[in-house]
């Protein structure tokens, strides 16, 4: 993926630990007032799971807290709402919790499985525990950026005891 990461910033989360705004910080993302209409916009509820096929010029995420979530990503959404296949957070906030990842964590696995790994790994080296994150889920990552299908993913996740 060559195009941009572009966030939605919604200011929920303490400054200082936000990884979205280290990210725009670092010039890694660019914050938007709303999700794009192109491109693929992460969703953790969205009903279609991110494939490689997916690949988009464009990531959108939003960057609101865990608590407030399901309400900020309730309604309709424009573009391509995807969900990531589970994987392990990596951050010490959520450590080894499936599915409760950052900002950072989110749009460095959509990249990983849309095939910009090295653009991933880039992004989390701004974290000290980004190495984690990618540590943590190197075998999942990189099967989920080979996956066929979401049956595959759904295989993959229970093969690593990611989900039931």
């Amino acid at each position: 993926m060559n195009g941009s990461v572009r966030i939605v910033m919604m200011r929920q989360d303490d400054p200082k630990k936000c990884t979205a705004a280290k990210m725009v910080r670092f010039g890694m993302a660019r914050p938007v007032r709303r999700p794009p209409s192109d491109g693929i916009l992460l969703h953790p509820y969205a009903k279609r799971v991110l494939l490689r096929a997916d690949c988009a010029r464009n990531i959108c995420a939003l960057d609101c807290s865990w608590r407030l979530a399901p309400r900020e990503f309730a309604g309709s959404v424009s573009g391509r709402a995807r969900r990531l296949p589970p994987l392990l957070a990596g951050n010490p906030t959520n450590y080894s919790k499936v599915g409760l990842l950052t900002t950072a964590e989110a749009v460095a696995a959509a990249l990983h499985i849309t095939g910009s790994a090295e653009r991933a790994a880039l992004i989390l080296d701004k974290f000290r525990w980004g190495h984690t994150f990618l540590e943590m889920n190197a075998g999942p990552l990189q099967e989920y950026a080979d996956a066929r299908d979401e049956d595959h993913i759904y295989e993959i996740a229970k093969s690593y005891r990611l989900c039931p």
